[in-house]
């Protein structure tokens, strides 16, 4: 059963950068498209960035040019790195598979952009 543990939120200031992890195990991991999502309080989730086997990156609009998805097949890890965040990046990031998402879902890492 695939479980899935984020981390690396926390509390920035606007501007400011995160790095978020995303340990993977439980699955072969390196056969899978993978993604972050958000969810804002009130707000659906939604997907931000994905990444294919391959490498090919995708992102949502809101994110593009700041956000940096990867990953790292030997350590079945997938990172998001954020760059000049915003308030409206504060939301609880979790991951999961880009496409038909797995069943279950890990905590998520909550993300605060504030001054």
């Amino acid at each position: 059963q695939v479980q899935l543990v984020e981390s690396g939120g926390g509390l920035v200031q606007p501007g400011g950068s995160l790095r978020l992890s995303c340990a993977v195990s439980g699955i072969m991991f390196w056969i899978y498209d993978m993604g972050w999502y958000r969810q804002a309080l009130g707000n659906q989730r939604e997907l931000v960035a994905a990444i294919t086997v391959r490498g090919t990156t995708n992102y949502a609009d809101s994110v593009k040019g700041r956000f940096t998805i990867s990953r790292d097949n030997a350590k079945n890890t997938v990172y998001l790195q954020m760059n000049s965040l915003k308030s409206d990046d504060t939301a609880v990031y979790y991951c999961n598979r880009a496409t038909t998402v797995f069943p279950s879902w890990g905590p998520g890492t909550q993300v605060t952009v504030s001054s």
